[in-house]
């Protein structure tokens, strides 16, 4: 196959479009799909009928089976039963078992999707990369979670090296999850591929956020899946803190997201921490009014417990915002600390408190701190840059 020759790629993700709701690995599955169609190539996403309603088990036969945007085509089959976000949908083996791909790319490796890629690599000889993006063996859930919910995480691992040992490349965000694979033995096999937004697609949004909100007030934005390990209980504990010290004089804080399990606890805590006046609580967003608030915002808050490579901190940078989030897990990879955000330790409402106070009350530090996150997008964390090594990724094993 010559370097300009068509390759026929699946991708595979649990969710896709409509989904947006699901988070990183639908949307960077689908700006690889858009920007490797650019180059000619034939991609198609083998994914469920997802259809987010502000939880993540809400699925959709009414969607299209086989749905062609963008230049990229998506190939839904319908989920049959769920435990958590392991979706079952056998049908999708017969889907791609029929297209006949060169190569498969199967991101989130903790999923019965993945389990299908796997298979049909094996069967059929097909090439397999694989792209987590779930924190394999990291993500506090693996540890802290029901005697269930840990037992079928056990009975996953055998599942897991079989995919692993399958697999032809890992391409990973960093040096933190390249770490990860190293466990497995499987470090001679990782390429590691900076995570990028499309750029392109926030800056077509046309919305103004405050007057659709009624925002008057300059505001700090959080936007993230409202459940514990986004650390949003610290965020709140902070935000008393900080109004406690008369600091947010006609200041908000807006929290944009939906439920995965924390919000009923987030609201209870709004009213008994006494900051309701001041925290605006966006159930659900629209993507386009997520992609208006960071325009809008004076900077990004990320306070995790947990995060491989978030993607929500670059869409921030994309408008020159700054961010304050922890040195928590794979963050400082991603995110430099003085340079482009302000990272504090995780579980510390006082020092998140008195970074946020600082960008509050520092207007150049924003800028400055917003600019060289801006300049990182700009020339790395871009999805045409990330699609362009991916590509070379896949060309190269294609060729061997």
């Amino acid at each position: 196959m010559t370097d300009k020759a068509k390759m026929k790629i699946a991708l595979v993700c649990p969710a896709s479009l409509p989904a947006t709701q699901f988070g990183g690995i639908m949307f960077l599955c689908v700006d690889i799909a858009r920007e490797i169609a650019k180059a000619a190539h034939d991609v198609t996403i083998f994914t469920t009928d997802l259809d987010f309603a502000n939880n993540p088990h809400t699925f959709n036969r009414k969607l299209p089976k086989l749905e062609s945007i963008q230049g990229f085509k998506i190939n839904r089959s319908h989920v049959w039963f769920w435990y958590q976000l392991f979706y079952i949908n056998p049908m999708m083996y017969y889907e791609m078992k029929g297209e006949k791909p060169d190569i498969i790319h199967a991101i989130g490796i903790r999923s019965f999707q993945t389990l299908i890629a796997a298979l049909i690599s094996k069967n059929y000889k097909i090439p397999l990369v694989i792209s987590d993006q779930g924190g394999l063996t990291t993500h506090p859930d693996l540890a802290k979670n029901s005697l269930v919910k840990k037992t079928m995480y056990k009975l996953q691992n055998p599942f897991i090296k079989f995919i692993i040992n399958q697999s032809t490349k890992i391409i990973v965000p960093n040096e933190y999850e390249k770490e990860i694979f190293a466990t497995f033995g499987a470090e001679s096999k990782v390429t590691i591929v900076r995570n990028g937004i499309d750029v392109d697609e926030l800056y077509q949004n046309k919305i103004d956020f405050k007057k659709k909100y009624a925002v008057g007030e300059k505001f700090i934005l959080f936007v993230g899946r409202f459940n514990k390990v986004k650390g949003i209980d610290i965020l709140l504990r902070a935000w008393a803190l900080i109004n406690s010290n008369r600091v947010t004089t006609n200041k908000k804080l807006v929290i944009m997201g939906v439920d995965f399990g924390f919000e009923s606890e987030m609201e209870s805590m709004i009213k008994s921490l006494k900051i309701a006046d001041t925290t605006i609580v966006i159930k659900k967003p629209p993507r386009e009014d997520v992609i208006a608030a960071y325009a809008a915002c004076e900077f990004l808050v990320l306070p995790s417990r947990w995060e491989l490579s978030p993607l929500t901190p670059l869409e921030a940078f994309a408008f020159k915002k700054a961010v304050v989030s922890t040195n928590a897990h794979g963050i400082p990879h991603t995110l430099e600390d003085g340079k482009n955000c302000i990272l504090v330790r995780p579980e510390d409402d006082i020092a998140l408190s008195e970074a946020m106070i600082d960008l509050l009350e520092n207007e150049d530090k924003r800028a400055r701190l917003g600019l060289s996150g801006y300049q990182l997008v700009k020339d790395t964390c871009n999805s045409q840059e990330m699609s362009k090594r991916i590509a070379a990724v896949y060309r190269q094993i294609v060729k061997t």
